[in-house]
Order: structure tokens, then sequence, then C-alpha cells
């Protein structure tokens, strides 16, 4: 079995807000491992809601959470920053549901329902298993 990756052309990867938090809560590098799960080249993408979001939650929540989202705002850092023109103000999740659809990408998150929406609409899901390891609902 070949351990390069298939395409020459990146895969983007939608990450959630929740997904930022993994390599501090789970300690899994989410950028290796998801390499290693899906064994192609990948886009780790940002929406710019999802960085709202998680300034939000560096600036106005307890102290432990303000510490938290920085931590995740900083491996952001390693995924390429998407301005999404959101007129409507729609939450952060109908955001991320409508462009997974549009891309046909993969999104990286936690949240239940966000899975449960994005899995009946057929976008794949990458998500923590076991809470030791990524894993992927659906096909790629």
């Amino acid at each position: 079995m070949s351990t390069s990756p298939k395409s020459k052309e990146a895969l983007r990867v939608i990450l959630d807000s929740n997904a930022l938090f993994v390599p501090l809560k789970s300690k899994i590098d989410i950028f290796a491992e998801t390499k290693r799960l899906l064994n192609r080249n990948l886009d780790f993408v940002l929406l710019s809601p999802v960085k709202q979001e998680l300034e939000l939650l560096a600036t106005k929540n307890s102290p432990k959470i303000r510490r938290e989202a920085l931590y995740a705002l900083k491996v952001a850092e390693k995924c390429t920053h998407v301005l999404v023109n959101n007129p409507e103000k729609l939450p952060t999740d109908d955001v991320i549901v409508n462009v997974a659809k549009a891309w046909n990408s993969p999104v990286l998150t936690n949240d239940r329902q966000l899975r449960k929406r994005l899995r009946d609409i057929s976008v794949p899901v990458i998500y923590v298993r076991q809470k030791s390891r990524l894993d992927v609902d659906g096909l790629i």
C-alpha cells in the first residue's frame, strides 16, 4: 500500500470551531491525523464566521475559555482563511453546511447536531472517535 497522497489537487477540509479545541483537549494533531486518515493532499479551511466565533470566545468568557479560544486561534493559523459573505447573519453552523455542500468538502467537527445535518445531505464528516483518534463518516 502506498503512503504517498493519492491526488495532487488538495481536498478542502472545513474546520468547525470545536475541531480547533481537539489538539488541546484530546492531544490529537488534527492536521497530521486527517492527512493520515484520508491519505490525500489537504487544504484546511477556516471560514470567517468560525474565526469570528473563536475571537468572540477569546474576549467575552471565563479566563479558562479565553485561554482555550486563544490556543484554538493559534492552531487556526495553519488554515487557509476564507472570507464568507453572510449578509443574512446566518448561524455559523448554517454557513458551514452551505459552504460544505457547495464545495462538496468534508467537515471536521465534533458537534453532534452539525454532524447529523451534514450526514443528512451526504457531506462527509471527520470527527474524534474514542477521544484518541479521528474517524470519517461518509465517502470522500
